[in-house]
């Protein structure tokens, strides 16, 4: 056995409600974060993989309905729901990928799915659910993603003329009451070994058949146990055109930079660059963690098995007791 210290890190998008409006919600948020972080850490505690932990915890945040994947997931312009997700294995640089599914109840496993048996890296569509159903994974009906505040979401983004990401618009967060994002998860085991995973409900108006950075390998996710592990969340175009996750790791192996500066250096230079806002979170090979971003907050966290979870909205962390489970 290695002497890896194992440590999982969330997100749940990039951007926030305004700091200090509702202390009632950023407190469901901590708490939501934590109980999904102590999960992970069990699974990491018993010996499991990070392909585990972050499948886990992705798990979790798609059947939370405040976050922005799976359950809960932002509409299109046509009323529907696409969603997206990618995963990565940093030990062999084994990736797979969904795109714009609207029956699969956890994409993020469908992600999964198509890495372990398929030949391909990414499927979409159609295709996507036919192959998640052939391999026994749970279907549900697309209604099955729809919550009331999304359809009022919906509406706002209508009467603006907006294709709005939830965390971060031109003019603000559409609704300052509530916090929706992609999610992701990155995690190092105690054998060395890195993975990621990023879901996500794509953004509110979109125009049907739009795909965002999260289920592209290198863009929104990718792990290489050279370097890094990280999951993205922001302005999706603006992170497929820098090849944000893929160039934190780059920077790591061609450049020299630690993890820290290589991720500040992509979410402060490379993103504004070209008109990106959000954040990532990373983890490197000797378990240090970067979460750096660059909107007025990202709900996030990290844990270590037998210490207590971290999370953060803005910029300072807190420690949450997890629930007794």
């Amino acid at each position: 056995m290695s002497d890896h210290r194992p440590v999982l890190v969330i997100h749940g998008g990039a951007g926030t409600i305004a700091q200090g409006q509702d202390d009632l919600g950023e407190a469901r948020y901590h708490a939501a974060l934590a109980d999904i972080l102590a999960a992970g850490a069990a699974c990491l505690a018993a010996g499991g993989s990070a392909l585990d932990a972050v499948s886990v915890a992705v798990d979790l945040l798609e059947e939370c309905p405040l976050f922005n994947a799976g359950r809960g997931a932002v509409f299109t312009s046509a009323e529907t729901h696409e969603l997206d997700a990618a995963i990565m294995d940093g030990a062999t640089l084994r990736a797979g990928a969904v795109a714009s599914v609207s029956r699969v109840r956890r994409p993020g496993r469908a992600a999964r799915a198509v890495m372990e048996a398929a030949e391909h890296v990414l499927m979409a569509g159609a295709g996507a659910e036919a192959f998640a159903r052939r391999h026994g994974l749970e279907m549900v009906e697309p209604d099955f993603f729809s919550t009331e505040a999304r359809r009022d979401q919906l509406r706002r983004a209508r009467a603006a003329g907006q294709v709005a990401l939830d965390h971060d618009t031109a003019s603000g967060p559409l609704d300052e009451t509530r916090k929706f994002g992609t999610v992701g998860a990155v995690a190092l085991d105690r054998d060395g070994h890195l993975a990621a995973l990023t879901s996500t409900g794509g953004m509110t108006n979109k125009r049907p058949g739009r795909i965002g950075d999260s289920p592209l390998i290198g863009a929104g996710t990718y792990a290489d146990d050279r370097t890094a592990a990280v999951s993205c969340t922001g302005t999706g175009e603006a992170f497929i055109r820098v090849a944000a996750a893929h160039d934190v790791c780059a920077r790591m192996a061609y450049g020299g930079q630690d993890l820290a500066a290589a991720a500040r250096a992509v979410v402060e230079d490379a993103l504004p660059a070209v008109g990106g806002r959000g954040g990532l979170i990373a983890v490197d090979a000797r378990g240090r963690v970067a979460m750096p971003f660059n909107t007025e907050g990202m709900y996030r966290g990290l844990v270590r098995p037998g210490e207590a979870p971290t999370t953060a909205i803005f910029g300072e962390s807190r420690r949450v007791p997890a629930p007794a489970r």
